[in-house]
């Protein structure tokens, strides 16, 4: 079980109105079998219960404004107020499935050039038939300790806390600050892991402007980290009809082609459709575009709303989060698996 005192590792958590999500990820991070862990968690304005039900966990609450937020900015606030000797980046609308998922994601570090490691990610029920394709695609099953190149994702990472101290994170990027990050570090002779049995949940529930918005912002910050980098309407027409027909011929070979047929040809238009747009958008990026990428429905209140096996490794998720928790967590959870 999950210790508190003085930390191995620091865990910092991004949120903004998660309430549905943020509980299950603490409830999981309460049953790690890494010791002596600290968890931060950085609230951009929430307006709903999210700083609520985490204030109900051993955690630290640290708060930005809304109008201040960028994604680097939020980690590097994390950042500071951590004391770990490792990083541990989650989004709040991740969960970790296994209770070995910190022990798997610290694991690379015992060789001393890994400066970052970033863990495999599936979707779940709710997932889009091509969210669960660009997963697999992007997180694939084999673990590669000794990556050529800076991909990585935040939502599920570790960072050394000592080069933090060094490499910042870029707080004006509108996304990718996880791939600036890592190039940065490799650039320094630094290395970059993936650890495929360090796996979360990541849930996207993204209506199709959201996934516009997501990729255009993150084309925005591709073409200033890689500014050689281009990407033409035939690139946009390429690459948005081969990952359609794709989509298509995979999910007819798994009988579920119409069903998702309409799904699959939003998430791939609005995917390549954002991405070409972000890379046509000329100039810097004004106070409220910034507002559009990081608070696309505005600023209301929500409404209510190693020799384990598979199964001793999993975690064992309630239905609710508990009332209340001591300063450390109860030895055993009981409720429903997912």
């Amino acid at each position: 079980m999950t210790e508190f005192g003085d930390p191995r590792c620091s865990i910092i958590i991004r949120c903004y109105n998660e309430e549905q999500h943020i509980g299950r990820l603490l409830t999981g991070i309460m049953q790690q079998t890494v010791g002596r862990v600290e968890i931060i968690v950085v609230d951009s304005g929430s307006t709903d219960a999210t700083a609520s039900i985490a204030s109900r966990y051993p955690t630290k609450i640290v708060n930005i404004k809304p109008e201040e937020f960028s994604f680097g900015r939020s980690l590097n606030t994390g950042c500071a107020a951590a004391s770990g000797e490792y990083l541990v980046l989650a989004s709040a609308h991740c969960y970790p499935l296994y209770k070995d998922w910190l022990e798997s994601l610290l694991a690379p570090f015992a060789d001393p050039k890994v400066a970052l490691v970033y863990g495999r990610q599936r979707g779940n029920e709710t997932s889009s038939f091509s969210e669960h394709q660009v997963f697999a695609k992007w997180f694939p099953e084999t673990s590669n300790l000794n990556q050529d190149h800076p991909f990585c994702n935040n939502a599920n990472a570790a960072i050394r806390r000592e080069l933090w101290e060094e490499l910042p994170y870029d707080e004006s990027l509108t996304g990718l600050e996880d791939l600036d990050w890592a190039k940065r570090a490799m650039q320094l002779g630094h290395r970059v892991a993936y650890a495929a049995d360090a796996d979360i949940v990541h849930v996207h529930d993204e209506k199709p402007g959201d996934i516009y918005n997501r990729y255009r912002r993150e084309a925005l910050a591709l073409k200033r980290i890689f500014p050689e980098q281009g990407f033409s309407l035939w690139d946009f027409l390429r690459l948005f009809t081969g990952n359609l027909f794709s989509d298509y011929f995979h999910a007819r070979g798994e009988g579920a082609l119409w069903r998702n047929l309409r799904s699959i040809l939003a998430f791939r238009l609005m995917q390549f459709w954002g991405t070409y747009r972000g890379f046509a958008q000329p100039g810097d990026i004004t106070s409220q575009l910034r507002q559009t990428f990081y608070y696309p429905h505005g600023l209301a209140r929500n409404k209510a709303g190693a020799a384990k096996t598979e199964g001793q490794r999993r975690v064992e998720y309630s239905c609710s989060p508990p009332e209340q928790h001591s300063d450390k967590p109860k030895e055993e959870v009981v409720g429903q698996e997912v």
